[in-house]
This record gives structure tokens, sequence and C-alpha cells, in this order.
């Protein structure tokens, strides 16, 4: 078992700055990829970022390139979505997850255990 809380969401304008954090306990945190996906109203959650277990590659989807950061403090088990420019259509409930596959970082079903996930909303 493992436990995810994500926390850092809220209500920013457009062209502010978000950080997120992912908090996990239960799992050996620094042996497992993480990533971070979004889920706007009515529409399918979406692959936003992910992160190697030592926190040497990254992804990103190609929306938030150039101003979304992800990374990962392993002595704190936390990972961190750093969102710079916000954009009103970044606004979402965002979740951070771990992934099994080691790979297919963009793909919902490679990973398994989610937190609750944090709402962001960007107004303009």
């Amino acid at each position: 078992q493992v436990q995810l809380v994500e926390s850092g969401g809220g209500l920013v304008q457009a062209g502010g700055s978000l950080r997120l954090s992912c908090a996990a306990s239960g799992r050996t945190f620094s042996r497992y990829d993480m990533g971070w996906f979004r889920q706007a109203p009515g529409k399918e959650r979406q692959f936003v970022a992910a992160i190697t277990w030592s926190g040497g590659r990254t992804y990103y989807t190609d929306s938030v390139k150039g101003r979304f950061t992800i990374s990962r403090d392993n002595a704190k088990n936390t990972v961190y979505l750093q969102m710079d420019s916000l954009k009103p259509e970044d606004t979402a409930v965002y979740y951070c997850a771990t992934n099994f596959l080691g790979s297919d970082y963009d793909v919902r079903a490679s990973y398994d255990y989610w937190g609750q996930g944090t709402q962001v909303t960007v107004s303009s």
C-alpha cells in the first residue's frame, strides 16, 4: 500500500505561479517513477508530467513544456510540480500517482496508486 497526499492548489490569476507537492508514505518512494495528471470538469484525466526514480529524466505533455517543472526530493518522499505562467486552460484537479511500469509515462493505466487530488483554478 502507498498513500499519496497532494497539496498546494488554489486560485491564481493568469500568468501566476503555484507549486504543488505530493507527499508519499507506505512504500519505498525512491524506487518508483512518479507522475502528475490533471482532470478538468467533463474531461478525461490527462498526463501532465513524470519523473524517474532518480530524477534523472523528466517528461512533459506539450502544452506545459517550458512552463511546468517536475522534481522530487527522495529524502522527503515528496514530488513537486512547479507551475509558472499559468493559463485558464490549466484549471483542473491535479493528481499525483506512482508508475509501476517504469515506462509509458503518459498512459493512465501505467499508474497504480493515486492521491485524492488538489484543485487548481486559474482566473483570466
